[in-house]
């Protein structure tokens, strides 16, 4: 498609007729006419870059692409394959190559034969054959043989046979005479030595580890050195090339390789592994010798190289956002990291961060730019070992990397909404027991958040405050002492005390005559709404999360991911406040420090899966499902752990927080809810180079369920409100940085359940109310 010179192409179309070029000038401009043939050489030069160039024929491809052919099949069973060729030659100097195959029938497994010449390799292989990739009576495939091989090497490698490779490992086949039947040989010689220049052949022989010597400082520079101090731990022989800086248990425990047990090739996989997560040393290096102690020449010594980490970092970061809250804003975090605290191996982070930003609509219009601040401070203590009164190792043995750890934070947010203070500790467990699966226990998780500045409520949720006002207009005389009577242009309640006074009236045992029975349950829901999200909230909960992936790497697109996590919050307090006899207040609930404390149960699935669909196309899915219920002294679920729909990374048909909750419309600024669907599926694929594109689907709602919340739109009562599910759909771009991903999606309203139920299908579907959602990375 592109030009191979495209500033001539240009010229000499511009010039061809001699009145084109005036007439371009005449309607653009001389400068303008210029730029049309620069962008014009730019789109070539493009197409050449992001554009695939001509295959010529070449026969001598054709040729290696029937040798493919031929192994393939081969591979797969067809020893009589039959492949060939032919060129089509066109007259518009183009071709088409046709690729010809004649497999002929297969050939299958028939018996399977072993000479293994150690006596102990062959009883480790019949004690595990049942296991064996080769199937008698299967089609052959080369592929099942290379399993068989890499199972076996495996096997003999965790069995204690230090010196076994898969080189060892032959496989002969006789198909002479035999009707498409193979008759499969497995040979394993014993290893061959050479000693004094002869050599020889050496049966396998199970090794066992003798010691474990474990170097703590260990350099380049200091290979040679004697080490100045050492201790001893549980057959463990622990050196420093300095003064030893370490707990002996702790450099213990993170070593999977054991004294007097035999070679296991997975015991030092789990080591590097365990030695990584400590975070404290580099990639270890770790080597085997025969051990010349032992004159049978069995046992081994295991030398582990460690070499430390620096004990202090720091961190600096700064960052630029934007959200569907403030229009810009500018943020600063940096962190100071100590490692090796009290000499287990600890981890000691004290992290900062700190913003200002510019918010889309300030509470007042005539304030500074940066109306919105934020600071906090996070405190986080990581020990490589649970931390707890009784022994755990039977439960949680070291080679599952057990982590306890201590969180603290604290940070306060001004001029934006109510104004928060927020203070959290956290004390939890996390544990691996292999690369796909962890679990992690939040044994105390507390938190605490503070509104400074209630009074502002109706400044902020000025929806709210919009319809409490027009049912004021309807019933309040307007010279009502609740209107603000410095507003000469309207009657409007004065914030926050003409509100604040018009809702109390309202809900009395006599409220004003002419409210109607809608009017006062409209007020009800306002009033239940400022409640909610104006009292202080104290969190004291414990939470268990299982997590499942089995994604190989980053480039990995064929895989699951399976979360699950319960949470319980308030039993605690709850108990000892019976125990101790606390008197309750005036709604009949605990109070601790002056706050209402948080008592429900929580539960989130969620589960993920993609599929590859070969040329860089995957298949993505989403399916989540959560829902917390509030008893005993709580009836409802604080805004911090509360569920929401719509944003990026959610229903991308709808901002973040403007879904739901069930056909309410959305009509609060944040609107939340405490059960939630969604489901997601997307269509990814590339368009050029780097640039890839994607067609999704989305669905879902938010729902009250079992709380204080009576508006009937948004409250799941009944099955049938599961047709309140919403459906977004639409396209969107992604660019691929190899390091992140960034991302445009354009969605529409393909199912809107907040209107009338003959007005809900493909009416938001236009670009006037599509939703452009910006983010970092795929939404899942």
């Amino acid at each position: 498609m592109a030009k191979v010179n495209p500033d001539s192409s240009y010229q000499n179309w511009l010039y061809k007729n001699p009145k084109r070029e005036q007439k371009l000038v005449n309607f653009l401009s001389k400068k303008q006419v210029n730029r049309l043939g620069v962008a014009y050489s730019g789109i070539n030069n493009w197409l050449k870059k992001a554009g695939e160039a001509p295959v010529v024929v070449d026969s001598a491809k054709a040729k290696r692409s029937v040798k493919r052919l031929q192994s393939y099949y081969w591979n797969n069973g067809w020893f009589n394959v039959k492949t060939d060729y032919s060129i089509d030659y066109k007259e518009d100097q183009r071709a088409s190559a046709s690729y010809y195959v004649r497999p002929h029938k297969p050939y299958f497994i028939d018996t399977l034969n072993t000479k293994i010449d150690s006596k102990v390799a062959d009883s480790i292989y019949k004690l595990n054959q049942d296991k064996s990739a080769i199937v008698v009576g299967k089609q052959y495939r080369t592929l099942d043989i290379e399993s068989e091989r890499e199972r076996l090497t495996s096997l003999y490698r965790n069995s204690g046979l230090y010196h076994f490779e898969k080189e060892y490992i032959k496989f002969d086949a006789d198909t002479v005479n035999t009707d498409q039947k193979i008759h499969l040989n497995l040979l394993i010689k014993d290893r061959q030595v050479t000693e004094d220049e002869e050599t020889k052949r050496v049966p396998f022989q199970v090794h066992k580890i003798s010691k474990v010597n474990v170097f703590t400082d260990y350099s380049y520079q200091n290979r040679n050195e004697t080490p100045k101090d050492s201790a001893s731990y549980n057959g463990y022989n622990i050196y420093s090339y300095d003064k030893l800086r370490y707990t002996r248990k702790a450099i213990a425990n993170s070593i999977l390789i054991t004294p007097g047990e035999i070679f296991r090739d997975k015991d030092r996989t789990l080591t590097y592994n365990q030695i990584n997560n400590l975070k404290t040393f580099k990639y270890p290096n770790i080597r085997y010798i025969v051990d010349p102690d032992d004159p049978k020449g069995t046992d081994l010594i295991a030398n582990v190289l460690l070499t430390p980490r620096k004990k202090y970092s720091t961190n600096v970061e700064f960052d630029v956002s934007t959200s569907n809250i403030q229009v810009f804003g500018i943020g600063f975090s940096g962190s100071f990291l100590i490692r090796n605290v009290f000499g287990g191996a600890e981890i000691f982070e004290i992290s900062g961060r700190g913003s200002v930003g510019s918010s889309k609509d300030p509470v007042d219009p005539n304030g500074q730019f940066f109306d919105i601040s934020e600071i906090g401070v996070d405190l986080k203590l990581s020990f490589p070992k649970i931390i707890f009164p009784l022994q755990t190792r039977r439960i949680i043995p070291k080679y599952m990397s057990p982590t306890t750890n201590l969180i603290f934070g604290i940070n306060t947010q001004q001029n934006i909404g109510l104004d928060k203070q927020n203070a959290s500790g956290i004390f939890n467990y996390e544990w691996k027991p292999n690369t796909k699966l962890t679990n992690q226990i939040d044994l105390v998780d507390i938190q605490y958040v503070r509104n400074l500045n209630t009074g502002n409520y109706f400044n902020v949720y000025s929806n709210s405050f919009s319809r409490l006002n027009n049912i004021a207009n309807d019933v309040l005389d307007s010279n009502s002492p609740f209107f603000d009577p410095e507003n000469e242009n309207e009657t409007r309640l004065s914030i926050p005390s003409g509100a604040n006074s018009f809702i109390i009236e309202s809900l009395s045992e006599t409220p004003d005559p002419d409210l109607t029975s809608e009017q006062l349950q409209e007020i009800r829901n306002i009033n239940e709404r400022k409640e909610r999200l104006t009292e202080d909230n104290l969190i004291f909960a414990s939470s268990y999360t299982y997590l499942k992936n089995n994604r190989e790497n980053l480039y990995d697109e064929d895989f699951s991911i399976f979360r699950a996590k319960i949470e319980l919050a308030g039993n605690v307090l709850n108990t000892v406040s019976n125990l101790t006899g606390l008197n309750k207040n005036s709604n009949d609930r605990f109070e601790i420090f002056g706050v209402e404390f948080s008592q429900y149960v929580k539960t989130e699935l969620d589960y993920i899966k993609h599929w590859d669909l070969g040329g860089k196309s995957v298949l993505a899915f989403r399916a989540f499902g959560g829902i917390a219920l509030p008893y005993g002294n709580a009836n409802s679920i604080p805004f911090a752990r509360s569920f929401f729909g719509g944003g990026p990374n959610d229903n991308r048909a709808w901002l973040p927080y403007d879904l739901g909750p069930g056909s309410s419309g959305g009509r609060n600024e944040f609107n939340e809810a405490n059960m939630k669907i969604a489901l997601n599926a997307e269509f990814r694929y590339n368009i050029l180079g780097s640039l890839n594109g994607a067609f999704f689907v989305d669905a879902g709602n938010i729902w009250n369920v079992l709380d204080s919340v009576e508006e009937e739109d948004a409250v799941f009562s009944r099955l049938d409100d599961i047709q309140e599910i919403a459906v977004g759909s639409g396209l969107g771009l992604r660019y691929d940085f190899d390091f992140f991903v960034v991302r445009l999606d354009l969605g529409f309203k393909t199912f809107n359940p907040a209107r009338l139920e003959d007005q809900r299908w493909f009416k938001g579907y236009n670009f006037s109310e599509g939703v452009y959602n910006v983010g970092i990375n795929y939404p899942f």
